[in-house]
Order: structure tokens, then C-alpha cells, then sequence
């Protein structure tokens, strides 16, 4: 008899990032930190830093569906990022207050994100 295997389910994550805690400037952050989560353990499988690209319109979308990312735990993004984002299959959360990274995505996992009002108006 076969033994079915479980497919382990892993979910990408971005957050713009300056000195390890969330930026509340999604287009002019220092960093992003990626983050892939497992969502059938609940758990942080592999976290890394990457510099992105110089900002300039549309760019940031592009360059972050290259890195295969999902979902977008942003403080504050503009409605045409937004939108961008969403024509890439690509999830934004907006609003998020400050915090590290992955407490920020475990919170989210477990439906506790305190999100706030979006802090971008362009």
C-alpha cells in the first residue's frame, strides 16, 4: 500500500523593512524582508534581507513578483502600487503598525494583525 505523502503548502511573504522592523514607507524602504511561512505548521521555514531596487514607478511590483511573493504586510502603499500588485496576483495588506517582521506575519496567520488606516494618500 503507498503511503501518501502531505504536500507541504509554503506561503512568501514581503515587508519593507528598515533597522529590522517594519517601514512605514513601502516605496523608500531600506530593505524587504522575505519570509517563507508553512502554513500547515504555523511556522517561519526561511527569512532573508534583500536591498530592492531603486524606487521608480512600477518597478517594485515587478521586482518583487520575480521573487515569487505572495502577500505584502505594508504600513502604508499607494492605490496605484496597490493596484499593480493586485494585477500580479499579489496580496497587500495595508495599515500594519510597526513590529519585527515575524511576529508581524505569525499575528497575521493567526488572524490578530492590528491593522490600521493606510498611511499613504498617493
Amino acid at each position: 500500500m503507498e503511503q501518501k505523502q502531505q504536500e507541504t503548502q509554503i506561503h512568501r511573504f514581503a515587508i519593507p523593512t528598515a533597522n529590522g522592523e517594519l517601514c512605514r514607507h513601502f516605496g523608500h524602504c531600506e530593505q524587504f524582508t522575505i519570509i517563507d511561512f508553512e502554513l500547515s505548521s504555523g511556522r517561519v521555514i526561511a527569512e532573508k534581507c534583500v536591498t530592492p531596487p531603486p524606487h521608480e514607478p512600477g518597478r517594485l511590483p515587478r521586482w518583487l513578483h520575480e521573487q515569487s511573493v505572495q502577500t505584502i504586510l505594508a504600513g502604508g502603499m499607494g492605490a496605484h502600487a496597490q493596484n499593480l500588485f493586485q494585477e500580479l496576483g499579489i496580496h497587500v495588506v495595508t495599515g500594519v503598525e510597526a513590529g519585527k517582521p515575524e511576529s508581524l506575519i505569525l499575528a497575521y496567520s493567526r488572524g490578530e494583525l492590528v491593522i490600521s488606516d493606510n498611511r499613504c494618500n498617493h
